[in-house]
């Protein structure tokens, strides 16, 4: 397990920070997810700024879990004198004055366990991507962490001397500390935090109630829809693909990306999976976001990744200032992903809005003008369906004409066929015709006879783990000799001690080192519809035993020693075990 990602998560759909097993606040963007890392260890501290300890000196031992069916976070430590310490970390999400209250928060619990523990905080945020130091004014319950474009507050009920002068001091009973804007709290620390607390538990506890749930694994399960509900954005419906950006995707391989941004892709995976746990609200916020990057669409060219409030420009520049992940660098703020070519994302775009044309539980079901408009992305996924593009890998310095690209605009023009059916419209015959066109194609330039399989590329002879999709988004029947020949030679050029590679081949940074977690995720998928399912539910158990001691998940792990690499946490990878748990788990009639 990779220590710095022995860490849980708290947020509340606005913002979000990773808690080390320790006790520090190792990540944590201001205002937003997609902001300003104001806590940064997770990437090193410059000049011993970046981190949150509250730390109790000497410590033996740690453990961390999570209060049942929230994301109220508990780690508790130990000192080799037997003093424990519990520290409680969220940040507030409930309903108030007739809308969600989540504010740009974070909120810690300190409570005495046992003995006479001595503890210290040590609070140091920067600002810059750390590049400048905070101004710090104070009163008599707070300190002011001032910088150029924000402020932080930290207000709290111990002397504000303790945390200025990061004294160790002892802790008889419980000390709280609320950061955020700043704004004066209504009223006193302590009450504030314990109400907090208790509306926040209430709130995820009753979301968590509403899910419908499988009959096994439902406490991973549940971790899972929590962790991708913290990855969305609530206030524009988008959806980040990761909370972190530049976490290697292995040792020393420059494969170092910032994903803190709303991937088409990505998101459309997020909503199908909470989808299939009747969260229904994911599904609408997002469609909201779908809504608005549609209604900018004028015909020509979609970006596959957007900022999380539909900034489109996402240049990628290095924070300097910021060492890396164990001083593996570069930090990456940005993406060059925008400036991407991936016909991918129509069929993504077309798949996310399609069921809100036929689900009656929707506040805003979709229409006829929604189905017209949509179509102007589906015209788009016929004009390039079989034009060179970056591919959903998003290869740097190559361009091919990707299957898996290809098999996305087949279901976009597929969906949208049967939309028209269901309004009657008479467009739906010209849809049809362009599925098959489409279908007909690929089943001709990507087949390899030879291999006795789909390639990666039009007339290729390699494959890649995008393949497997082609069951997910019902190209071909399960037991459809080509999707089992295709299943074959990626199991043989891709399955490496029970977990699936993205690709074989070299790409703009060598030969991948480490397995891309969803691409095993999704070859379970593949086992469970051919058939295979006491195959797929052994590898399914085995992958579960890869989570953190938390049940995180980051987007690879190092197929040797099991360890986790890649941004963290990776919601590809938590929609992979929601949907392996749904698929595999027994029904309620065993038991009911």
């Amino acid at each position: 397990m990779t220590d710095e990602l022995r860490a849980g998560v708290v947020g509340n759909c606005g913002i979000a920070a990773i808690i080390h097993h320790r006790g520090q606040v190792s990540w944590c963007c201001m205002p937003r997810p997609d902001g300003d890392p104001v806590f940064h260890a997770l990437l090193g501290e410059v000049e011993d700024r970046g981190g949150w300890d509250i730390a109790l000196p000497d410590v033996a031992q740690s453990e961390q879990f999570y209060l049942d069916n929230t994301a109220i976070l508990i780690t508790r430590l130990w000192d080799s004198a037997g003093n424990a310490i519990e520290i409680c970390d969220f940040a507030p999400r409930f309903p108030a004055r007739g809308r969600m209250y989540r504010p740009a928060m974070l909120v810690r619990r300190v409570r005495r366990l046992a003995g006479r523990p001595r503890i210290r905080v040590r609070l140091r945020p920067s600002f810059d991507a750390g590049a400048s130091a905070p101004q710090l004014t104070y009163g008599n319950h707070h300190v002011r962490y001032v910088g150029a474009n924000q402020t932080l507050r930290l207000t709290a009920d111990v002397p504000v001397d303790y945390v200025l002068q990061e004294t160790p001091f002892v802790l008889d009973g419980e000390a709280n500390f609320v950061l955020g804007p700043d704004e004066p709290l209504p009223d006193s620390v302590a009450t504030k935090a314990a109400e907090f607390e208790s509306r926040t538990a209430e709130h995820w506890r009753l979301w968590c109630r509403r899910l419908a749930l499988p009959l096994e694994w439902q406490e991973a399960v549940i971790r899972a829809a929590i962790t991708l509900k913290l990855c969305f954005y609530e206030p524009t419906g988008a959806i980040v693909a990761a909370l972190t950006t530049s976490v290697p995707e292995a040792p020393n391989t420059q494969r170092n990306w910032d994903y803190r941004f709303c991937w088409l892709r990505d998101a459309f995976f997020v909503v199908r999976a909470l989808n299939s746990l009747s969260d229904m609200e994911a599904l609408e916020s997002y469609l909201r976001f779908i809504d608005n990057v549609v209604a900018e669409f004028a015909g020509g060219h979609v970006q596959p990744v957007f900022g999380i409030g539909l900034e489109t420009a996402l240049t990628e520049r290095i924070a300097e200032a910021l060492p890396g992940f164990r001083g593996m660098g570069p930090v990456r703020i940005g993406n060059q992903a925008h400036e991407h070519i991936q016909h991918d994302v129509y069929g993504n775009i077309v798949l996310a809005a399609a069921q809100a044309f036929f689900d009656q539980r929707l506040l805003r079901p979709g229409t006829l003008s929604d189905f017209h408009t949509l179509e102007k992305i589906g015209e788009r996924a016929w004009a390039v369906y079989n034009t060179p593009d970056a591919g959903m890998w998003e290869l740097r310095s190559r361009a091919h004409v990707h299957t898996s690209s290809a098999l996305m605009c087949w279901a976009a023009c597929d969906r949208l066929a049967r939309i028209a059916a269901r309004f009657d419209a008479p467009s739906e015959g010209q849809w049809q015709q362009r599925a098959d066109t489409i279908r007909a194609e690929i089943e001709e330039r990507a087949w390899n006879e030879s291999l006795n399989s789909y390639t990666d590329v039009f007339e290729g002879e390699g494959v890649e783990a995008g393949l497997l999709l082609m069951g997910e988004v019902g190209f071909h029947a399960p037991k459809d000799p080509r999707f089992l020949g295709t299943l074959a030679q990626i199991e043989k050029q891709l399955l490496r001690h029970g977990h699936v590679f993205r690709y074989a081949t070299a790409d703009d940074f060598g030969e991948p080192d480490n397995a891309f977690t969803i691409c095993t995720f999704w070859y379970i998928d593949a086992l469970i519809r051919v058939g295979r399912r006491d195959e797929a539910r052994e590898r399914f158990e085995a992958l579960l035993g890869n989570r953190n001691p938390v049940g995180l998940l980051s987007e690879d792990i190092d197929v040797r020693d099991g360890a986790l690499w890649g941004n963290f946490p990776q919601t590809y990878s938590m929609v992979g075990l929601i949907n392996a748990a749904v698929r595999l788990s027994r029904g309620w009639d065993a038991v009911v």
